[in-house]
């Protein structure tokens, strides 16, 4: 089995940034892989647009270099000399006027115009106006944005009259790479696709679920950034949102847009507050391993979390009485993020054997993509009739072969529904207001109770707390593990 890879129409894409670091890591790298797999037309182009003082010469020798450096193979200098050919660079002032003019002369009338803003959100406003002074944009163009969209509901509902106006919100793309991952839209295919699990994605038959979103780096060198926002703002406002609307969200009546996002925005409008006690933060120390959070920070009195996980309800007809348990951390046990769905036991069990089975559904998201359901069989052998629990387990790479498998990174997804003007997964500014309004209440919370992240280990599972929050409902995190 091939993926099938369907060419996008013509464009202009301008990276505002494009010489920074998300620029260079993500989105180049990325493209190149699309010019590669034959999805780039040969009239595309990309521009890049920033303070720098250069020319395309130089520009394209530090694309070079960079996708050298952050492929994962070895990349072909015919196919990596032909790419370059269609990169053109431009040094730009976002508040002031240098560049502006050139950058117009640039970009063309008869192709799709998108524009990535891979820039601080301080920058969104001044870019907008000045792409809108300059005559850079018409109905059909694009404009992309990065997180953080804000830090709490007044400076996102900011950003959103800002860009409302000079763009329609059906040109505004709020990319969120995590859903841009193939295993987050199995996930919605799983969910949608099999009538096998719809009729039981309920709280009838559900007993929990849990996400789990865990890093084994520290903050390295976002510490500056990191100690303002910390793991709620950072990870829990978006990533984990997101994936809690798509296993929570009812079936849209169309795989469209706004059909996906409306349901989306309900759920997070049916979140309930969380309890003081269905909170717990955490901050690493120091080991071996690496230093503590707040020697990386540089505040030796930090209480901002490296780590956090909560107890959520939804108070709707289908998951009422459901809890969902979200964590996330840094320097934990391993590098892993997954969704698991824990069902209810069985009403009554014929066999007598006296042992607790349950049915599990574990979405894997990385590393290593793929689902598992477990299930209950007969122990082999002779004895009589007793009862284990075995996984069936579809690692995309085993059942697809390496051929079949989408090795597609989430940025070259996204970027790639941009130019199609496909804004099924990117976030709608009501959505993200939403989202602040439920999470700002929780940081006001624990910030007027003065609450102190409790300490764990480096390569541990997190807080000793966060266990014993699921120990008081008689349930146990799933196990981190790669």
């Amino acid at each position: 089995m091939v993926s099938r890879v369907i060419p996008v129409q013509p464009f202009d894409l301008v990276i505002f940034g494009g010489t920074g670091d998300l620029a260079r890591r993500k989105i180049l790298p990325g493209l190149f892989r699309r010019f590669c797999a034959g999805q780039m037309p040969e009239k595309a182009r990309v521009i890049g647009a920033a303070r720098a003082d250069m020319d395309t010469a130089g520009y394209r020798a530090v694309v070079r270099d960079a996708i050298i450096e952050f492929s994962d193979e070895t990349p072909d200098d015919a196919s990596l000399g032909k790419f370059l050919e269609h990169l053109e660079y431009v040094p730009i002032d976002a508040r002031g006027e240098t560049g502006w003019r050139e950058l117009a002369k640039l970009v063309r009338a008869d192709v799709v115009r998108a524009f990535y803003f891979s820039v601080g959100p301080s920058l969104f406003a001044d870019l907008a106006e000045r792409l809108n002074q300059h005559g850079l944009t018409d109905e059909d163009s694009r404009i992309v944005v990065e997180k953080p969209f804000g830090r709490d509901l007044d400076s996102a509902k900011s950003l959103n009259r800002d860009l409302a106006a000079f763009f329609h919100e059906k040109q505004i793309y709020r990319i969120d790479h995590y859903l841009g991952k193939e295993t987050v839209q199995n996930l919605m295919a799983v969910r949608f696709g099999n009538m096998l699990f719809e009729p039981l994605w309920n709280s009838q038959y559900v007993d929990h679920i849990q996400i789990t979103v865990a890093e084994t780096v520290g903050v390295g060198g976002r510490g500056e950034y990191y100690d303002k926002s910390g793991a709620m703002r950072d990870m829990v406002q978006n990533h984990l949102m997101q994936l809690l609307c798509l296993i929570a969200m009812e079936p849209p009546s169309k795989f469209e847009p706004d059909a996906v996002r409306d349901e989306k925005l309900k759920v997070i409008r049916a979140l309930d507050e969380v309890e003081p006690h269905h909170i717990v933060r955490g901050q690493y120390e120091a080991s071996e391993k690496g230093k503590a959070f707040r020697d990386e920070v540089g505040d030796s009195r930090s209480r901002t979390e490296s780590y956090v996980a909560l107890k959520v309800g939804i108070s709707n007809w289908r998951w009422a009485g459901t809890p969902f348990y979200l964590r996330t951390g840094k320097r934990l046990k391993a590098r892993s993020s997954e969704i698991t769905v824990v069902f209810k036991e069985l009403n009554h069990s014929i066999f007598g054997d006296g042992g607790e089975h349950r049915n599990v559904l574990s979405i894997r998201l990385q590393p290593n993509e793929g689902i598992t359901l477990g299930v209950t069989i007969k122990e082999p052998g002779l004895g009589g009739m007793r009862l284990i629990d075995v996984p069936l387990d579809m690692s995309f790479a085993d059942a697809l072969g390496d051929e079949g498998v989408d090795q597609t990174d989430a940025y070259e997804r996204l970027i790639m529904d941009v130019i199609r003007g496909n804004q099924t997964l990117f976030m709608r500014g009501d959505e993200v207001e939403a989202a602040w309004a439920w999470t700002d209440p929780i940081i006001r919370g624990w910030e007027a109770r003065g609450d102190v992240p409790k300490p764990y280990e480096c390569a541990s599972e997190g807080p000793g707390d966060a266990v014993q929050m699921l120990a008081r409902d008689r349930r146990v995190w799933r196990k981190v593990s790669p």
